[in-house]
């Protein structure tokens, strides 16, 4: 599926971006979003923007507009399968040139640079859950944070044949671990950090992103001596009026594979001393600290969009992921930034065979626009919510149980990072 060059505001031309343009595009990062470090300090921290997926536009040739990014995630994990997912990050606008297309013109770019790399699927995270969905992005994962008072009771697992180490974090001893382990998860949406910079740039002690707290430590859990979980973590002290400690434990991220790793290290994360409360990272609504929890209303649960999904190569993606049960179904789709995937799909599958997506001429079954079959893609979104919400059109009154049901899936999606 090919997509022609988006159409230019008058006046601007678009900019690759090159390693030499890094302080430009921090400078224009700050403008956009108002970061307090200042760029002289970010220089001295490896970048993780991929500048070889990096572009402008400038209004003179040389001056940077708006700018727009992407992460090469190749081969990342969704229902049954994997695909290669475009990742749209970096996406700003000097306040001087809002109200000028240029975010219109950045997505069409991106679409075209994907389609060309052949990545059929695009991930992000909005800052403004506002905006994407206009683009044809759908809102495929959300997770959850928890706030648990310390010594949170936890049901019973077994935990023998585990150990536990607690180190200060340091690139070149934690670098090559953390991203083994995170990348070891095979969860819907757990894309994993794409080049060394990036690698690096997770296990960084810098005092720039540190907000009142420790240095970075990790919790690692070992069986027989061997690596098999992680959590990284920033204590923040405080004491109270009256003089007591009160520090929290700030999780930046966690990796615990099984039932017993999960256990020992959120056992250890609720019980440090000082402390009185455990903030969690971003956690699937599914992850096993929720269901270990034996008081989950203690861990006052704040629920949150996550990932949001546009499918812009449709027959590709839909081929890319499994279904949970036997699915035959004619979709009519439609798409208004991407008309090669509206139309009419005759979708085929059974549970963990072969799937066929192909033109038809048959009448449909179902209707819905690319954001909404993007939202469901991840299997967390059913069809038959966005069905109550009046955005799926049932046309046979029977095909929107069946495909809502094949397209669900056991394990709900989240990434452990915002990129």
């Amino acid at each position: 599926m090919t997509q022609t060059s988006p159409q230019l505001p008058d006046g601007f031309r678009e900019l690759a971006l090159g390693d030499d343009r890094l302080r430009d595009v921090l400078e224009l990062d700050a403008w956009a979003f108002a970061n307090t470090q200042s760029v002289d300090d970010l220089l001295t921290l490896p970048s993780p923007l991929p500048t070889d997926r990096s572009w402008a536009l400038s209004p003179d040739g040389q001056s940077l507009a708006a700018m727009h990014a992407s992460y090469p995630f190749a081969a990342s994990p969704v229902p049954g399968g994997r695909v290669d997912v475009s990742g749209l990050t970096w996406v700003g606008v000097h306040p001087q040139w809002r109200r000028r297309g240029l975010l219109r013109t950045m997505i069409a770019s991106h679409f075209a640079h994907s389609l060309a790399r052949n990545e059929p699927v695009s991930l992000l995270f909005a800052a403004e859950p506002g905006i994407y969905g206009r683009f044809g992005y759908g809102l495929a994962a959300r997770s959850t944070t928890l706030t648990l008072p310390r010594r949170a009771a936890l049901r019973p697992v077994a935990t023998d044949g585990l150990d536990v180490r607690i180190e200060t974090v340091h690139p070149d001893r934690h670098a090559d671990l953390v991203a083994e382990l995170h990348a070891s998860i095979d969860r819907p949406g757990w894309v994993t950090r794409p080049s060394e910079a990036s690698r690096r740039t997770r296990v960084i002690n810098s005092p720039l992103f540190a907000e009142g707290r420790e240095t970075q430590r990790i919790l690692i859990a070992e069986r027989a001596g061997v690596p098999v979980g992680y959590a990284m973590f920033r204590r923040k002290p405080h004491w109270t009026d009256t003089g007591s400690p009160a520090y929290e434990v700030h999780v930046l991220e966690s990796v615990t594979p099984d039932a017993a790793v999960a256990h020992l290290i959120w056992s250890r994360l609720l019980d440090l001393d000082l402390t009185t409360k455990v903030v969690t990272g971003m956690l699937a609504v599914d992850d096993p600290l929720l269901s270990l929890l034996v008081d989950l209303r203690t861990a006052n649960p704040i629920w949150s969009d996550q990932l949001w999904l546009r499918l812009l190569d449709v027959p590709t993606a839909l081929t890319a992921r499994q279904y949970q049960a036997p699915l035959d179904v004619v979709i009519e789709l439609t798409d208004a930034d991407l008309p090669a995937n509206a139309g009419r799909w005759h979708l085929q599958a059974a549970p963990f065979a072969q799937v066929r997506v192909q033109r038809t001429d048959r009448e449909p079954q179902l209707r819905l626009d690319v954001r909404e079959l993007g939202a469901a893609y991840l299997g967390q979104t059913s069809l038959c919510e966005l069905a109550g919400a009046g955005l799926v059109e049932d046309l046979t009154g029977t095909a929107l149980l069946t495909t809502s049901a094949a397209f669900g899936w056991p394990i709900a999606p989240v990434a452990s990072w915002v990129f």
